[in-house]
């Protein structure tokens, strides 16, 4: 009875793997299970295949099959799993499939849980240097961002900025003080020295008008006029 089943199931799963199922013997062989995983567009890495060994015992399927997982020959290492490394966890995996069918053909159901857990492990891997990466991201992002925040504000500190600002507020008023006073004493010395100037000085400086010269001119006028009337009188 457990052989003619076998065969069956043999019979059903070459007509599901066609390429990828390879005989070893009447009662063993290995199915090639290439493994569905998001890859950056960037990348060229081939994606992962592992193989998955079946060899039935006699009692099949009302006993567990013998089961291995391996890489096929020169295969790439991938980045997010390690057959010989990752083995005992993806076994360890199909356990709950394999109590679960007991008494029925269980391979294809093996198959499909073995490469859901193998692709979960490659995600949670990838998932895990990503947000480590992102980690990093935002780190120096917080870091880059923290150059650009004032001191946090507290009332020790406000008091201390606001003496500060007093303190400046004033000194400037000073400034501007002393500075009104300069320009004031700058004035008045200008108008000191403008009533010292000669008469000379203030003519060339135009601060004498006509007026004067029009003052001596009548001035000689009166004298010449003067002059005549002793002449005519003589």
């Amino acid at each position: 009875m457990g052989r003619e089943e076998q065969q069956e199931e043999r019979e059903v799963l070459d007509s599901i793997f066609p390429e990828e199922i390879t005989d070893v013997s009447e009662t063993e062989y290995r199915i090639s299970m290439q493994l569905d995983i998001p890859t950056r567009d960037e990348d060229d890495e081939e994606l992962p295949t592992i193989l998955l060994n079946v060899r039935y015992g006699e009692a099949y399927p009302d006993e567990a099959p013998t089961l291995d997982i391996t890489a096929p020959p020169n295969a790439p290492r991938h980045e997010h799993i390690d057959v010989q490394e990752d083995k005992a966890r993806l076994l360890e995996a199909l356990q709950p499939t394999i109590e679960e069918n007991l008494g029925m053909a269980m391979v294809f159901t093996l198959y499909s849980t073995l490469k859901d857990e193998a692709e979960s492990l490659i995600m949670e891997r990838q998932n895990a240097v990503n947000e480590a990466h992102e980690k990093e991201l935002r780190k120096a992002e917080e870091e880059e961002n923290r150059k650009f925040e004032g001191e946090k504000v507290t009332p020790e500190s406000f008091k201390k900025w606001h003496a500060a600002f007093k303190q400046e507020m004033e000194a400037l008023k000073q400034r501007k003080k002393e500075q009104a006073e300069a320009e004031e004493k700058k004035k008045n010395r200008g108008k000191v020295e403008e009533k010292k100037m000669s008469g000379r000085q203030l003519y060339e400086a135009g601060l004498v008008g006509k007026a004067a010269d029009e003052e001596d001119d009548d001035g000689e006028d009166a004298i010449t006029e003067e002059m005549r009337k002793v002449r005519v009188k003589d």
